[in-house]
């Protein structure tokens, strides 16, 4: 009897062992269940997670500025003038085009393992760019960083969604959208020490300890449950929405070439083709790529279109300002990116603002008071005479920044509540598409609307041709113009930036309207 009692407390303890070992595997390969009771449950480390989510934002943010400092040496050592459009372009052409497959995978399998593949193809087509002996390899690689980075942004979002309740959401994605402020003021003076110094190549190399670090920092200290994919990739969604995506983007940025207009009628045959066939498949599919009852919400839409339209009017704004002051005030490059970075700034402060105000107000009423006073820091750029200093567009930048802040960090929360848990993911992603769209199709139209009136100012004046406009964008080489065609040439670009920001009027009047 003694053996027997002995034998079966054996026993006892060895099943009790088991239990206590299936509830530590239950608890460190799926965070999220709470069903043990011998082991305290693995969490994220939300503040080593949002460093890294930071990290990312800044290595995206960075990488557009950055390389513009560059190009003048890149196309100095890879001699490719005509294909340096490209080096942009084929960036945003994949980043856009990649953004909601990222999206869509992160609600099927989870946002960590897509933010990690996103971030070492990232690193790996930044490495590659740097090993680039030719504009033609530059143009390959830049696009295999663009599929990387369209992770990036929408998963950022997404995990910070994840980790952070609705009344915190809005002050984080102020502060992940600092990054974007920080990386504008640090890249010029990072760009030409690295140029000066080392060699353009390492303005790509400087990713890869980066991307190292920060995919270190989400491996071990985000933790999430573990996703069971039920049902396929939607393939053939996928694919329609890249045709259509490509000739879109790809039909704007031809926009303002010579011919471009049929270039454009070719590409938007092409998409519309593309978004028909989309919508065919998406219909019968079991788990589509986008949903397409996402656009019976009325909310999510017009958010989205909100989105699209101000960020349309916010890279009007950041690119060709830096073009007033060095081609019409005449002052050096570095005053020209600098006359954006209260922009930059003053967007955080406007983050901070909105996550105040969704904890009191409704967004409609928070969106349309903002969308005012865009509309009002538009008329003064419309406005303000040649001879404007430039303190004023320090302060109307400020101005601008705080509107941006409000009007992009709303959108983006509002798009991310009013869909279900499962769709945050493709919701953010969407967002992120929205504002790429925008932005991708404003700055074609606006460079057909400055080059028209540039075009005739110099037809109206035998004195004058295209080489002198170029000339006095770059303070430098400005001084070399004769004195008696300096004023006519600044009439002409000042008439011709003008008239972008009468068109800004449009734009964020339409939004309003919205």
């Amino acid at each position: 009897a003694r053996k027997e009692a002995a034998l079966v407390e054996n026993y006892s303890r060895l099943g009790r062992f088991f239990v206590l070992m299936r509830g530590f595997s239950r608890l460190t390969t799926s965070p999220g269940n709470s069903e043990g009771i011998f082991m305290k449950q693995r969490k994220t480390n939300v503040a080593l997670v949002t460093a890294a989510i930071f990290i990312g934002t800044f290595m995206t943010a960075i990488e557009g500025t950055i390389v513009s400092t560059a190009m003048p040496t890149i196309i100095g050592s890879l001699h490719g003038v005509h294909l340096m459009n490209w080096v942009f372009s084929i960036f945003l052409l994949t980043n856009a085009m990649a953004t909601p497959i990222y999206g869509k995978l992160s609600d099927k399998i989870g946002r960590k393992p897509v933010f990690l593949i996103g971030l070492t193809i990232f690193v790996i087509g930044s490495l590659l760019s740097g090993l680039s002996q030719s504009m033609e390899m530059l143009i390959i690689f830049r696009a295999i960083q663009g599929i990387g980075a369209g992770a990036i942004m929408p998963v950022t979002f997404t995990i910070i969604a994840d980790i952070y309740p609705f009344e915190k959401r809005a002050k984080m994605l102020g502060f992940n959208g600092s990054m974007w402020g920080i990386a504008s003021v640090i890249a010029p003076l990072l760009g030409g020490f690295i140029v000066d110094q080392l060699s353009w190549h390492w303005i790509f190399f400087i990713n890869v300890p980066l991307g190292i670090f920060t995919f270190g920092l989400v491996w071990f200290f985000l933790q999430e449950d573990r996703r069971s994919v039920r049902q396929p990739l939607d393939m053939r969604g996928t694919v329609w929405l890249l045709v259509a995506l490509l000739a879109m983007m790809y039909g704007f940025q031809t926009l303002a070439e010579p011919n471009g207009i049929w270039q454009l009628v070719a590409m938007a045959i092409v998409a519309t083709l593309g978004f028909w066939r989309f919508w065919q498949a998406e219909r019968r599919a079991v788990d589509p790529i986008i949903d397409l009852k996402l656009f019976e919400n009325r909310t999510f839409v017009i958010h989205n279109l909100i989105a699209a339209l101000i960020s349309g009017f916010v890279i009007g704004f950041e690119v060709y300002m830096p073009m007033w002051i060095q081609g019409i005030r005449g002052m050096d490059a570095s005053l020209g990116g600098f006359a954006v970075t209260p922009s930059s700034l003053m967007w955080v402060v406007g983050s901070f603002v909105a996550g105040k105000l969704l904890g009191r107000f409704q967004p409609k009423p928070i969106l349309t008071g903002a969308m005012i006073w865009l509309l009002g820091g538009s008329l003064v750029l419309a406005l303000v005479p040649q001879s404007t200093p430039y303190f004023v567009f320090l302060l109307v930048a400020g101005a601008l920044g705080f509107g941006f802040g409000l009007v992009i960090t709303i959108t983006t929360v509002t798009a991310q509540a009013v869909v279900a848990p499962d769709q945050v993911g493709v919701a953010t992603s969407f967002n992120t598409l929205s504002r790429t769209l925008g932005q991708t199709l404003m700055v074609s139209v606006y460079g057909i609307v400055l080059n028209l009136r540039l075009t005739q100012g110099i037809a109206a004046d035998s004195r004058l041709n295209s080489n002198m406009l170029n000339e006095l964008i770059n303070p430098h080489t400005a001084k070399n113009l004769p004195a008696a065609v300096l004023p006519t040439l600044r009439q002409i670009l000042y008439e011709g930036l003008h008239n972008i920001y009468f068109f800004s009027i449009i734009i964020v009047a339409l939004a309003i309207l919205a």
